[in-house]
């Protein structure tokens, strides 16, 4: 059976994702276009989805509000929604990553499960419910799916026994040779945002979301600053809107090929026009994170991934050589 779209009262977005869209133009039209899409349980292809994955993306802040962005992954099956309002994962952060401490009962929760080898993407927002041996429980508040667009075509596979020797993790508060090496190289990232309003009971909470673009698309500022382009997307604004209400950050970096992660957080910063914004082909705005953590922990997804082809959508986007003042 089909689940009713957004039943509530109250918007499916909260005023910072509101204000973005009414600065885009967008607000009547994502009102409407929300209440159809956003529900408040998982619909069946979703949790069938779900299921299939060997991995899932995560975003939550930490015991001082910062949001962080980070993989969990398994065999297939290793996440499964028992109902329409709960996921349970079968598994934990690992030991060193930034959230390790963080994933209590209570706490809010972003979930974007991604196939890279199909482009399909769905999201699911909620709170974590129970966390014990088995793993995790999240109760549903929102779930909806996304667009292909600025996804890359990739394969994946378990890692064998050797490949998942992987050097000490490095934790700093600016960025290295190592991380600086690996943006410049990354054709996708993921952002953590993070926004609680208590008078919107529906909305809101952490969420985390895929950002695509040809490498080098994220310009290494300088060791504590970086830049990339917000390209058009489902318009919903629910990483802009959470910045407009939270300027707060983080980003994940995989290494698809030997299965290291980069993980930074800081403080988030949206530039709406100017010549940057309109010397970037395809940019509707720029996000500028000013980075105040950095953690790099290589080798510890048990999965590689081979690279197939770059989204089509690409194709009518630039590059920074060709910014204005760059």
């Amino acid at each position: 059976m089909d689940l009713q779209p957004w039943p509530h009262a109250e918007s499916p977005f909260h005023a910072g994702e509101q204000a973005a869209q009414q600065r885009a133009g967008k607000r009547e039209q994502m009102e409407a276009a929300g209440r159809r899409v956003v529900r408040p349980a998982m619909p069946e292809h979703h949790r069938l989805f779900f299921a299939q994955l060997p991995f899932v993306l995560v975003g939550a802040v930490d015991g001082e509000g910062m949001p962080w962005a980070t993989m969990l992954s398994g065999a297939p099956g290793f996440m499964q929604a028992p109902d329409p309002g709960h996921l349970h994962i079968g598994g934990h952060v690992l030991a060193g990553d930034p959230l390790a401490d963080a994933l209590h009962p209570g706490a809010d929760i972003g979930l974007l499960g991604i196939e890279l080898h199909t482009r399909r993407r769905n999201r699911m927002n909620g709170r974590l419910l129970a966390a014990d041996e088995a793993g995790m429980t999240v109760a549903v508040t929102q779930s909806f799916g996304n667009c292909p667009r600025y996804i890359q075509l990739r394969h994946w596979r378990e890692a064998g026994a050797d490949e998942m020797a992987g050097s000490p993790a490095w934790y700093g508060d600016a960025l290295d040779t190592g991380a600086a090496d690996a943006l410049r190289a990354a054709d996708t990232i993921f952002i953590a945002t993070h926004h609680r309003d208590a008078a919107s009971a529906h909305s809101g909470g952490a969420d985390v979301s895929h950002r695509g673009g040809k490498a080098g698309f994220v310009r290494v500022d300088d060791a504590r600053t970086l830049t990339f382009p917000d390209f058009n997307g489902n318009n919903y604004f629910n990483t802009i809107g959470n910045l407009v209400a939270n300027p707060r950050a983080g980003l994940l970096v995989p290494d698809f090929e030997r299965g290291g992660l980069l993980q930074l957080s800081g403080r988030g910063e949206i530039v709406w026009s100017g010549a940057e914004v309109a010397g970037f082909a395809g940019a509707e705005r720029l996000v500028r994170l000013h980075v105040e953590r950095v953690v790099r922990r290589p080798g510890v997804v048990p999965l590689r991934w081979r690279f197939e082809a770059m989204s089509p959508a690409l194709a009518q986007t630039g590059g920074w050589d060709a910014s204005a003042g760059h």
